[in-house]
């Protein structure tokens, strides 16, 4: 690890200071030298690995292969792909720009991008906490069911166990039969949840997931209580390990009696699917929520790089190997499915399932079934262990960075060590992780995860995508990519950056408005009261925008006006920077000139 390495650019923020309040001057003193002292990643690989294994999760293995083959299957990868490139590339190189020039996590960055926005920053920092508070609790499941996978016969494909209901358990899939529910289900449901009737009913705790929602917890504060020093070397197993046991299993899997159905129904074109809106959007959602922007720990990883890194290879490899995942995990989950199809004679939509079922019910059943199933299943369960743990590094380093940027000196004087505040930061994510590992936690966890991952999030990408495209400007993100890079961007990402991504967002924002559901957990309605809790966690990360724009706008100086447009004005330093951008053969003048001034 180094600190303060590649800290060349010059950093004229004295200067823009000497007119400024004395509080505001030392406040951008502080971040002044927070930017000088601020550490780097080791080498160039670490970076790659912890933002591939953050973008790569649990998602991937299982939202990806159901939505395919739901939306269109083979087609769906047409508009799939075509989002990947004109949407989840140009906003991730977007995310990097702002945290390796920046040299600060998202809430400092967006206060200097666009005060009346910084609220967008906080938002992602409290949207990241929210988030590892219930996504631990997955990690906790898998950890309980490689426990358990341990033994000689695997306790999820058996009837005749204390968990199981006489008379209403079938080893495999029941099919057509409905008042029957599979073996692995009813293990989901009465050991690992010991599930209650619903949210009212929230039970006493369960013991042994409690057990595991605090080891993961140790498990995680262990890989980041060095913070990116200890997480750099952590991510080359973690971000690789995966990789070997998807490969494997799907060269198991291709071997076995109806894999080929299983994946032709997963690729299967459906080309009238292309010419419906919601493909193209839960195509453009899918990028969105996997690559991770918005969550703001792209932009506090890519805070910690040397200042002139090369951030665009980067964004290509994240953003490709992200989507090869997705594809590989598809043709690894539907292979096992069109084995169990064939096993159990059912058509292969009696057993694909979104959402956790379809890791934690779904495949559990299909590992009982293979040749070898001793040693698949712990691999299995590793796997899904690796691609937890990743993604919830970067979740917690955002929260960490943040206290860090805002506090400094004051925190690590009281807490004495920096891994304290780690500590600090893992705790209280534990005990509010406590509610969902209740016996009625899993209603609990559908709520936050429906509330949190779709609602918030969505409202809050448009905005950090409004204030760092059209207010910021295109024209100063090429500036400071100039700066670090000694080159403008292409004109593909300019182009994306100001009208394609923020039109898009506007229309993803607007279907999920119109298209909106209530939350539900399979044929379970949420009460009134549950849908307005869920209403107000939403509330929880986005109601910052409008507080922290109304506090900048109080703070100002001015008539109304003029405390808006000082508001609007950034206070990043581009000043060392040559005025003129660089100038690009273009084959439309009419559009450079247009993209070059969108400030």
């Amino acid at each position: 690890m180094e600190r303060g390495a590649e800290n060349t650019e010059p950093l004229s923020e004295e200067r823009r200071c000497d007119h400024q309040p004395a509080d505001i001057k030392a406040s951008a003193d502080r971040s002044v030298d927070k930017r000088a002292e601020r550490p780097t990643w080791s080498g160039q690989l670490e970076f790659i690995l912890a933002t591939v294994g953050y973008a790569v999760g649990l998602g991937n293995v299982w939202r990806f292969p159901y939505l395919c083959y739901s939306s269109g299957g083979g087609a769906f990868i047409v508009p799939y792909l075509t989002m990947v490139f004109l949407c989840g590339i140009p906003l991730l190189f977007m995310e990097f720009s702002v945290g390796q020039y920046s040299r600060l996590g998202p809430v400092h960055a967006f206060a200097k991008i666009c005060p009346l926005f910084k609220g967008v920053g906080l938002a992602t920092v409290v949207i990241s906490f929210v988030f590892c508070t219930f996504y631990n609790v997955l990690m906790s499941w898998a950890l309980f069911y490689l426990f358990n996978s341990f033994r000689e016969t695997l306790p999820w494909s058996t009837c005749n166990n204390t968990w199981n209901a006489v008379g209403n358990c079938s080893n495999g899939f029941p099919g057509n039969a409905t008042h029957l529910q599979s073996s692995s289900q009813q293990f989901f449901d009465h050991k690992l949840l010991e599930k209650t009737s619903g949210i009212e009913e929230v039970g006493g705790l369960q013991w042994e997931l409690f057990g595991c929602l605090l080891l993961s917890w140790i498990i995680i504060y262990l890989c980041i209580f060095k913070g990116v020093k200890s997480t750099g070397k952590v991510v080359y197993f973690t971000a690789v390990f995966p990789y070997f046991v998807l490969f494997a299993l799907l060269i198991n899997n291709v071997q076995l009696p109806g894999a080929k159905e299983g994946m032709l129904y997963f690729v299967t074109p459906v080309w009238g699917k292309l010419f419906e809106v919601k493909v193209w959007v839960n195509a453009a959602a899918q990028v969105f929520n996997s690559l991770g922007i918005a969550f703001g720990c792209m932009i506090s990883m890519a805070s910690y790089n040397k200042f002139n890194h090369n951030i665009t290879r980067d964004v290509l490899i994240v953003s490709l190997t992200n989507s090869f995942t997705s594809i590989l995990a598809g043709f690894v989950i539907f292979s096992a499915i069109g084995h169990m199809s064939y096993k159990h004679n059912l058509p292969v939509d009696n057993i694909a399932t979104d959402g956790p079922g379809l890791v934690f019910v779904v495949y559990p059943e299909v590992l009982s079934t293979m040749p070898g199933f001793q040693f698949w299943a712990p691999l299995f369960f590793i796997m899904l262990l690796c691609l937890g743990l990743d993604s919830q590094f970067g979740n917690v380093e955002v929260v960490v960075t943040f206290l860090k940027d805002e506090f400094g000196i004051k925190i690590l004087q009281y807490l004495k060590r920096e891994e304290l505040l780690a500590l600090v930061v893992c705790i209280t994510g534990f005990v509010l992780g406590i509610p969902h590992v209740t016996k009625g936690g899993i209603y609990v966890f559908q709520l936050m995860d429906h509330c949190t991952a779709v609602v918030s999030l969505i409202f809050l990408a448009f905005f950090e995508v409004v204030a760092v495209c059209w207010i910021f400007g295109v024209s100063r993100l090429s500036l400071m990519f100039k700066r670090m890079r000694g080159k403008s961007p292409s004109i593909f990402f300019r182009f994306c950056l100001l009208l394609f991504c923020p039109l898009l967002m506007l229309c993803i924002l607007g279907s999920s408005i119109i298209q909106y559901t209530p939350p539900r957990y399979g044929e379970y309605m949420y009460p009134l009261w549950a849908r307005l809790v869920g209403w107000v966690i939403s509330l929880v990360s986005i109601v910052w925008i409008p507080l922290c724009a109304i506090h900048e706008i109080y703070n100002s100086e001015g008539s109304l006006l003029q405390r808006i447009k000082t508001s609007l004005t950034p206070t990043l330093d581009i000043d060392a920077m040559d005025p003129q951008p660089e100038k690009q053969n273009s084959d439309n003048p009419v559009l450079e000139k247009m993209l070059s001034s969108s400030v």
